[in-house]
C-alpha cells in the first residue's frame, strides 16, 4: 500500500545539473524508535499510518512512497575556508515535498540512506548517535523558537556502521524549508554556468523570498533577504549560548534556517572563545566568531550572485557590497535588542551596551553558567532576595554584586512593572537547554544498551525550555565542575 503522503515536488523538476537521481539503500529491519506527531500534524499527514511497519519502512528507504522522486542535491563549499567546488548530499536523500497545513512548502529529506553519486569514499550512513543528537538538538532549537530543519522521524536500521568501531546504524528523516545552500549556489558560480545559476536564483526568489521578484533589482533583493536572515539566526544562536560546530558554506541555509547539526552543543559556563567541535583546531567556528563567520559565508554568496547582479563587474561588485554592509544593522539589532530582553530592559536607553557587556566579561571571568546566570537574573529582577542564587554561579560572587547595583539603578529606569519583568525575562531565558553531559548521557544509554529512556526524558523537558518544570529540575543543572573538557565529533 502506498503512504498517503501528498508530495508536490518542486525541486526535482528543474534541470538535473541540480542533482542525481538516486534510491535509498533499503535497511534489512528497520525498526521504528521515534516519531514526531506533531509535526506529523502540521504537515497533514497520517500517524496512525508512519507509525505502522510500512511507516518505518518508508522512514528506512526500503519503502518508496508514490509521488516522491528520490534525488541526491549537488552543491559546493567552502570547508574551513577551503574551496571544495563538488560536495553534495553524500548520504541524504530528498524523498520529496509537501505542502504543510499552513501553506509552506517543506523538504522531507532521509539522512544516513546509503550511497549517492556524491558520497566520495563515504558508505552513506548514520550511526544511531549522531542522528539521536540531531533529533534532540533541533527539536529542542525549535522549542526555543529558532528558525531550524526539523527532525520528523527516527529509525533503526538492523545493520551496524563502522567508525572507530562497529555502532548500530540509524536513519533520521529530516524536514526544511529546502535545502538550497549558499554551497547550492557556488556549485554553479565555480562552472561559470549563469544560466543554472539564474535557474536556481529564480527558484529560490519564488519558494523562499517572493517580494524580491517585484524588486528594482531582484537578485539583489534575494541576496538582502538571505542576509537578513541569517544575521537574524545568528544573533538567535547567541542569545541561547548555541554553537554550530562546522559553519561551512555548505551548512548556511538560504531559507534562514538552522541547518546540518554535527558537532554542535551549548555553552555551559559562559566563554566567547568556546568551541566544542573535534575537527576544529583553530577556533574558526568559535562562539564569538560566528557572525564574522555567516558575513564571511555570505560574501562568498555574494560573490556567486555578481553574474546576476550587473553585467558590468566594478557595478556588481558594488551592489554586492552595498548589500553586505547591512549586516551589521541586521546583526546588532537582532543582538542587541534580544540581549536588553535576556536583561529585562523593555527599552533601549544610552549605555545599556555598555551594563549588558559588563556582566558577560565578568561571566567569562568568573565561569558563570550562560543559561543559569540569565534565567536566575529572570527572579532577581523580581526579587532582590534572588541575587543570592546568581551570585552563586560565580567563582568571585563580588563581581556580580558590583554589576548588579548598575543593573538595579538602570531598572528604576525601565517602565514596566517588576512582575511583567520577570514573565517577559522568563519568555527569552530558557531554563532547559540540550545540556552536553545529559545528551552523551541520552546517547549512550541509547546506543549501548538500547534504552531511550532518557532520550525521550530529555526530549520532553527541552519541548518546553522557558517553563519551570519541577520533575525535570535535575536536567538544568549544570555540568559536575570535574568533568573533562566537552568535545564533539562529526557523525560522519
Amino acid at each position: 500500500m502506498p503512504a498517503p503522503i501528498p508530495f508536490d515536488n518542486s525541486y526535482a523538476r528543474l534541470p538535473e545539473a541540480f542533482f542525481a537521481h538516486v534510491s535509498p539503500a533499503p535497511a534489512p529491519t528497520p525498526r521504528l524508535i521515534k516519531l514526531n506527531h506533531a509535526l506529523v500534524m502540521a504537515l497533514g499527514l497520517d500517524p496512525e499510518y508512519l507509525a505502522s511497519p510500512e511507516g518505518a519502512e518508508i522512514f528506512a528507504g526500503a519503502n518508496i512512497p508514490d509521488g516522491a522522486e528520490p534525488i541526491a542535491a549537488a552543491y559546493a563549499g567552502h570547508q574551513f575556508g577551503m574551496f571544495v567546488p563538488q560536495l553534495g548530499d553524500g548520504r541524504a536523500i530528498l524523498l520529496g515535498e509537501v505542502i504543510d497545513t499552513s501553506g509552506t512548502r517543506r523538504d522531507i529529506q532521509l539522512k544516513g540512506a546509503g550511497r549517492t553519486p556524491f558520497s566520495r569514499r563515504g558508505d552513506g550512513r548514520a550511526a544511531l548517535g549522531p542522528v539521536l543528537r540531531e533529533y534532540l538538538v533541533s527539536e529542542a532549537m525549535a522549542a526555543l523558537g529558532i528558525p531550524t530543519t526539523r527532525a520528523l522521524a527516527a529509525v533503526t536500521t538492523g545493520e551496524p556502521v563502522f567508525r572507530e568501531r562497529s555502532l548500530p546504524g540509524a536513519i533520521l528523516t529530516r524536514v526544511a524549508a529546502s535545502h538550497i545552500r549558499v554551497g547550492t549556489f557556488q556549485f554553479f558560480a565555480a562552472q561559470g554556468d549563469t544560466a543554472a545559476l539564474r535557474q536556481l536564483a529564480d527558484y529560490a526568489i519564488t519558494r523562499h523570498y517572493p517580494a524580491a521578484a517585484a524588486a528594482p533589482s531582484p537578485y539583489r533583493a534575494l541576496l538582502e533577504g538571505v542576509i537578513a536572515a541569517q544575521a537574524s539566526l545568528v544573533a538567535r544562536w547567541l542569545l541561547v549560548g548555541f554553537i554550530h560546530g562546522v559553519m561551512n558554506t555548505d551548512n548556511m541555509a538560504i531559507s534562514g534556517e538552522t541547518i546540518d547539526y554535527g558537532p554542535c552543543a551549548f555553552m555551559d559556563a559562559y566563554d566567547p572563545a568556546t568551541v566544542f567541535s573535534s575537527i576544529d583546531h583553530d577556533g574558526r567556528y568559535a562562539y564569538a566568531r560566528q557572525p564574522s563567520i555567516a558575513y564571511w559565508n555570505l560574501a562568498r554568496l555574494a560573490e556567486a550572485l555578481l553574474p546576476l547582479l550587473a553585467t558590468d563587474k566594478d557595478q556588481a561588485v558594488a551592489e554586492a557590497n552595498a548589500a553586505l554592509d547591512r549586516f551589521s544593522d541586521h546583526f546588532n539589532a537582532a543582538y542587541l535588542g534580544g540581549l536588553r530582553q535576556k536583561f529585562g530592559l523593555s527599552e533601549a536607553q544610552e549605555g545599556d551596551t555598555a551594563l549588558m557587556q559588563d556582566l558577560l566579561a565578568r561571566m567569562a571571568a568568573n565561569a558563570a553558567d550562560f543559561t543559569l546566570t540569565f534565567r536566575r537574573l529572570s527572579n532577581a529582577a523580581l526579587d532582590p532576595a534572588a541575587d543570592t542564587d546568581v551570585r552563586a554561579l560565580f567563582t568571585t560572587p563580588a563581581a556580580y554584586d558590583e554589576w548588579a547595583v548598575n543593573w538595579r539603578t538602570r531598572l528604576e529606569r525601565d517602565p514596566i512593572p517588576p512582575a511583567a519583568r520577570r514573565t517577559a525575562m522568563h519568555a527569552v531565558n530558557p531554563a532547559f537547554i540540550p545540556r552536553n553531559h545529559l545528551v552523551e548521557a541520552a546517547l549512550e544509554q541509547a546506543v549501548e544498551h538500547n534504552d531511550f529512556t532518557r532520550f525521550e526524558e530529555l526530549l520532553a523537558a527541552l519541548a518546553t525550555p522557558y517553563t519551570e518544570q519541577p520533575r525535570f529540575a535535575a536536567l538544568a543543572a549544570p555540568p559536575p565542575p570535574d568533568q573533562d573538557p566537552y568535545r564533539t565529533f562529526c557523525g560522519t
